[in-house]
């Protein structure tokens, strides 16, 4: 699952960074500059942290879900079976 997780995320990126209303959004939310990007993709929580940013706007994510063939419901479950996708940080110990 997390190699399907992982191409979800990768689709999810392109998404976001081919979209020129999308893209500068990410960018603010996250604090991360265009030409940071690639670097920013091997670290971990990075796949996860574009994940929560589609899932975090409906409009957003059915767009997503229908460009690229990805239910939406997939797009959770994989967010899930990344690092740092759980939801243990909402947890207390």
């Amino acid at each position: 699952m997390r190699e399907e997780a992982e191409t979800i995320a990768v689709k999810a990126l392109g998404f976001v960074a081919a979209d020129p209303e999308l893209l500068p959004r990410f960018l603010a939310i996250t604090g991360i500059e265009a030409q940071s990007i690639r670097r920013a993709a091997g670290e971990p929580g990075f796949l996860a942290g574009v994940l929560q940013f589609i899932l975090a706007h409906e409009p957003t994510l059915l767009r997503f879900a229908e460009e690229t063939g990805t239910p939406p419901a997939a797009v959770g479950k994989a967010l899930r079976a990344l690092p740092l996708g759980d939801d243990d940080h909402e947890r207390s110990i």
